[in-house]
């Protein structure tokens, strides 16, 4: 089985997550069910029917943390020495060398990026430009609507 790479926060991330929904969300609505069972008749018992459902919803988000985690190649970026390569898990300055706008980005795992915090996958097609370069090197970019030129401003491993 591959390993999909993941950060240390994004692991501990869903970890938080999995224990909340085993040690909080699987007994609330266990509770629930209980209770709905008790009033009898389940045909048109709409409390039951809805907490029957998200008792699937949970256990569905259980199982898939539960197989993330599994498959996950986690990387501590902070553990492991700077070289000044764009690698996963680092956080790379850029300026635009069109517009003089300066982004920063981190590299993730699909399941942690996020675009609203500047988080993007490895293999989108930002990072795998950049996987490899360095501070200093000029990349060009290409993205749906057209070629972009960064200059790499600086690599961190933070």
């Amino acid at each position: 089985m591959d390993k999909t790479p993941m950060t240390a926060e994004g692991a501990e991330a869903l970890r938080v997550e999995l224990k909340r929904l085993t040690s909080t969300e699987r007994p609330r609505i266990v509770k629930e069910i209980s209770a709905a069972l008790a009033q009898g008749d389940l045909r048109e018992n709409a409390e039951f029917q809805y907490a029957k459902e998200e008792q699937g919803h949970i256990e569905g988000r259980i199982s898939e943390i539960a197989a993330k985690l599994g498959a996950a190649q986690i990387i501590n970026i902070k553990e492991i020495p700077k070289s000044g390569r764009i690698i996963f898990g680092v956080t790379v300055r850029l300026l635009n060398l069109d517009n003089d706008e300066e982004v920063t980005y981190k590299i993730v795992g699909d399941d942690e990026a996020d675009i609203k915090v500047n988080k993007i996958s490895v293999y989108s097609p930002v990072a795998r430009s950049l996987i490899g370069k360095q501070q200093d090197d000029v990349v060009l970019i290409q993205i749906p609507s057209g070629q972009i030129e960064y200059e790499i401003l600086s690599v961190e491993h933070l």
